[in-house]
């Protein structure tokens, strides 16, 4: 009799997972409703006692950055608008007092890294025309702007001749580490506003930043251009973290991607395809026919052990996102890219997105044939994005400023009157994006507060 009850049992357990397609449009479509649906279980932003724009503990601020860049992803490539103005609330809310995401509600823990992650989420709002505001100090393009701004005008020749500290406070634990998610997020940020907006003063900024990360060892050369994590700013900055995070590498490959789309310069081409060479590290060939990606600093393929923390189990959402936008960029590396989001695609719905008392939440190792038991706001980012990412090549490319985006831009936004904005000088250069440069001090007191932030 128990036999007779298990077996079933045991068969539904089996089937549950999320049917998918790969080349079909509507399986696509059915397969990211599903995810998109459970990425929103973790917020609670739009219910009494929530904060706007915030997911729930213990997901942080940044993260919530993250997520909003996603559903951005889904409202675009899957056609459905279901969740556009949930979207634009969150994205219009967290700006803070001077436009430029850093609002007060963070102001004891915010990274430079943390910052740009909103960055980025409203610089594809720009290239998509997304319901853009009505305020114009609210316009995804100058939001952007000031984003880049603010973090530009940190950059630090205290230590290591250049680069962004992890840390925008000095209390902050990490404010000694110049690390490549904060640099890479200005570089990465940086060439979109390239494309977007024609300006060379954002390439010139570009250059300086992947200059600095090279010479000090954060970039390897040759036909693999690893990305490391950071480095220590004692000795110089000699002591370097040689951990490998897949957002890392998303950031920098897609960034000189955008460079090679926008400037036509050989050296950016030649850059995006020793790093996307070098991708390779975060997919797992787990047969002739199938490479799945995968956290290799904090995950084994072959079994469901992984010492990846909350943040960690979201970044394969990010590299997802930035080898489809690098696709698109430099179509010579589609089919390539083409494959590895299949492979990962397939193996995160019909594998890991069985687990649940739904059937279908998914979990953090694609690699193996069952869900892992690991859930979270991470995990449904990352599946969906690796889905969705399918279509790219289904829609024009992003838009610029000359082929119908709209954004109204501010090439100084980002600096105001509040107590913590940071004031900008009067500089004279061959245009006005030159605010971007600033050299800012920020002096703060605070009493009784210790903050970790665990990025």
């Amino acid at each position: 009799m128990k036999l007779a009850i298990f077996l079933p049992l045991l068969a539904a357990i089996q089937v549950a997972a999320i049917p998918l397609d790969t080349n079909n449009v509507t399986s696509i479509k059915n397969a990211c409703a599903l995810i998109a649906d459970g990425l929103l279980d973790y917020y609670d932003g739009n219910k009494y006692g929530g904060t706007v724009g915030m997911f729930t503990w213990p997901y942080y601020w940044w993260e919530a950055g993250g997520a909003w860049g996603s559903l951005l992803d889904y409202s675009y490539y899957m056609e459905n608008h279901t969740y556009d103005e949930l979207i634009k609330t969150a994205l219009t809310y967290q700006v803070g007092d001077d436009y430029n995401y850093v609002p007060l509600n963070q102001t004891t823990t915010e990274g430079n890294d943390d910052q740009a992650f909103w960055g980025i989420a409203v610089m594809s709002a720009a290239e998509r025309n997304f319901l853009n505001p009505s305020d114009p100090k609210l316009a995804w393009l100058s939001l952007a702007q000031a984003v880049f701004n603010t973090m530009s005008s940190r950059w630090d020749m205290g230590d290591c001749n250049g680069g962004l500290r992890w840390q925008i406070f000095q209390w902050n634990t990490g404010y000694d580490y110049k690390n490549s998610v904060s640099n890479g997020a200005l570089f990465h940020i940086g060439a979109r506003l390239a494309r977007y907006t024609g300006n060379n003063t954002y390439v010139d900024w570009c250059e300086k930043v992947f200059d600095w990360m090279y010479g000090v060892g954060l970039l390897t050369e040759g036909e693999w251009w690893f990305v490391y994590d950071g480095v220590k700013i004692y000795n110089n900055c000699s002591n370097i973290t040689k951990l490998q995070w897949s957002y890392n590498q998303g950031l920098m490959l897609s960034g000189c991607a955008y460079l090679y789309n926008f400037t036509g310069d050989q050296k950016w081409y030649n850059r995006t395809m020793s790093l996307l060479h070098a991708t390779t590290v975060f997919f797992y060939n787990k047969s002739e026919d199938a490479q799945i990606m995968y956290e290799a600093s904090c995950q084994l393929p072959t079994s469901n052990y992984a010492t990846c923390n909350n943040d960690q189990r979201s970044f394969k959402a990010y590299l997802s996102r930035f080898l489809g936008l690098t696709s698109i960029m430099v179509p010579d590396t589609y089919d390539i890219i083409r494959t590895w989001l299949v492979d990962s695609a397939n193996a995160a719905s019909w594998s890991s997105c069985s687990g649940g008392s739904d059937g279908h939440t998914c979990g953090l190792s694609w690699t193996n044939t069952t869900w892992d038991g690991y859930y979270g706001l991470g995990e449904q980012m990352s599946a969906l994005e690796v889905i969705q990412n399918l279509r790219v090549r289904d829609f024009p490319p992003p838009l610029t400023a000359n082929t119908g985006g709209s954004s109204i831009g501010n090439p100084a936004a980002g600096f105001g009157s509040s107590s913590n904005s940071l004031a900008p000088l009067t500089l004279s250069t061959k245009d006005k994006v030159g605010a971007a440069i600033i050299t800012a001090v920020v002096g703060v007191a605070i009493i009784g507060t210790t903050a970790w932030l665990l990025i």
